[in-house]
């Protein structure tokens, strides 16, 4: 009997389709070499593997190719998000029924550092959660992943309020004076820009009080923490602001798709501006 065709056949067809020569290690290494992916640097990589056409060993491959390029000195760091382990009163895609949030509390599994699976992180970021010697920081929603000589520096620690705010791995990237690719992707997944958020003040920012189920001294625990309601809409136009305003981007080819490599600390000092200039006199 003929295997169903699934939506990943799709993907893979549309793949072939949209590819003139497949993409290997090799030509991928070359490409993030001229992109000026920095060799022995720190590096947050938001990426999707569709954008880059065919590529000859999916996602593993692009891993390979990144980690080559940066050297054995250099730290590859990407986002390993959980965010189905959030509080239910908030989900929206899809929502719950108000009679399962207590049950959900209840039943969750504790956040594992070592098992939790990601939310929509895709395929190359969960390649690297897999890779040899990967760590992976230890708040339940809102995890790094990073692997390289520095990777224990940007992990750990990483406090369960304000998960991507000035105690997070993304405020130690930015000591660290790390650069953002991205490839394959746009500035709507530029995870850097709520560290922006963080540190910026509009009219209407606002916590609130998220939860987690988590391991205390061995033992699970529903637990509840401070958080910054984030907002991620404007955040391509804020990216298209900063390359409008002179911030030093490099935009190259990388397989069939289009990538953009910069220095995080720049696009953090100037999104903190333009959020609250964007912002002010809107209730977010």
């Amino acid at each position: 009997m003929p295997r169903a065709v699934t939506v990943a056949d799709m993907d893979e067809r549309s793949a072939v389709e949209a590819t003139d020569v497949p993409a290997t290690v090799r030509s991928l290494a070359d490409d993030l070499y001229a992109l000026g992916l920095p060799r022995g640097g720190v590096v947050l990589m938001h990426s999707s593997l569709r954008a880059l056409g065919w590529v000859v060993g999916g996602a593993e491959a692009v891993v390979e190719a990144v980690l080559a390029t940066l050297g054995p000195d250099g730290t590859l760091v990407v986002p390993s998000f959980s965010t189905a382990r959030t509080d239910p009163a908030r989900w929206q895609h899809p929502p719950v029924p108000q009679a399962w949030w207590q049950l959900i509390r209840d039943e969750m599994p504790a956040y594992d550092p070592r098992v939790s699976s990601t939310r929509q992180m895709g395929a190359i970021a969960n390649c690297v959660l897999r890779w040899p010697g990967t760590l992976r920081s230890a708040h339940p929603h809102l995890s790094f992943a990073a692997n390289g000589p520095r990777a224990r520096e940007v992990v750990e620690p990483h406090p369960l309020a304000f998960g991507v705010g000035d105690g997070s791995p993304l405020a130690r990237l930015y000591d660290l004076d790390a650069h953002v690719l991205l490839l394959g992707v746009g500035h709507a997944n530029n995870t850097s820009l709520h560290l922006s958020e963080h540190r910026a003040s509009w009219p209407g920012r606002r916590t609130y009080t998220e939860g987690a189920a988590v391991l205390v001294d061995g033992r699970r625990e529903w637990v509840t923490f401070e958080d910054l309601l984030t907002d991620d809409e404007d955040f391509p136009a804020i990216g298209a602001a900063y390359e409008a305003a002179g911030g030093e981007v490099t935009v190259g080819r990388v397989g069939a798709g289009e990538a953009r490599l910069m220095r995080q600390r720049p696009l953090v000092d100037f999104g903190v501006g333009e959020i609250e200039r964007v912002r002010a006199g809107s209730a977010r």
